[in-house]
């Protein structure tokens, strides 16, 4: 649920990037913020909880305009993949207005993603959100490397919401922004419904 603060006159929209460890959440979440120029964006902050494994989620406002007199920011959250860390991925998930789902591609992870998938429809039913009515994107990742699922195989293991989808490489930033974009749309258009 968005939300509103009345001093700074921000509406407050959060995406979560989720998905299977080292899928790539973290490498889009840098991508989007070294996309955007300008005064408009925050620090990107960096938590590490474990020195021999990357597991960090980032923060990022971005602006979005101005809805009904209200500067629309965006703040992007890359979740911990690992189930050790479900307290934080459930916590991530706190108000959230849009999830982006970046699988890996990488045929041998398929488990891991459809693992990952129903972790994310358990984490929000149990917050009280239906995931057929929170804005879903899914991302195909790692498209550049060998060994990977078909499009179609994806589809049909992760995407039984028919959200929109796109296939990525985000170390190179290809499918980054058009995830991001689509999400951004989505919550907007809500916004304008009155569902946010």
């Amino acid at each position: 649920m968005a939300l509103i603060s009345h001093e700074t006159k921000d509406l407050n929209c959060k995406i979560v990037y989720y998905g299977p460890s080292l899928g790539g959440k973290t490498t889009n979440v840098k991508w989007v913020y070294d996309q955007i120029s300008g005064v408009s964006k925050s620090k990107l902050t960096e938590f590490t909880a474990d020195p021999e494994r990357t597991l960090k989620f980032d923060f990022l406002p971005v602006m979005a305009g101005e809805w009904r007199g209200l500067k629309v920011r965006f703040h992007l959250y890359s979740v911990p993949g690992q189930e050790v860390f479900d307290h934080r991925r459930k916590m991530l998930l706190t108000n959230t207005d849009g999830v982006i789902f970046v699988a890996d591609s990488q045929t041998d992870r398929m488990d891991e993603n459809i693992q990952s998938m129903k972790n994310l429809e358990k984490n929000l039913e149990q917050q009280g959100y239906d995931i057929k009515k929170v804005p879903l994107v899914l991302q195909y990742n790692k498209r550049d490397l060998e060994n990977i699922a078909s499009v179609a195989e994806l589809r049909a293991a992760l995407n039984k919401y028919n959200a929109p989808d796109f296939e990525a490489t985000a170390q190179n930033g290809e499918g980054v922004m058009e995830s991001f974009k689509a999400l951004s749309k989505e919550l907007i258009k809500k916004l304008k419904g009155g569902e946010i």
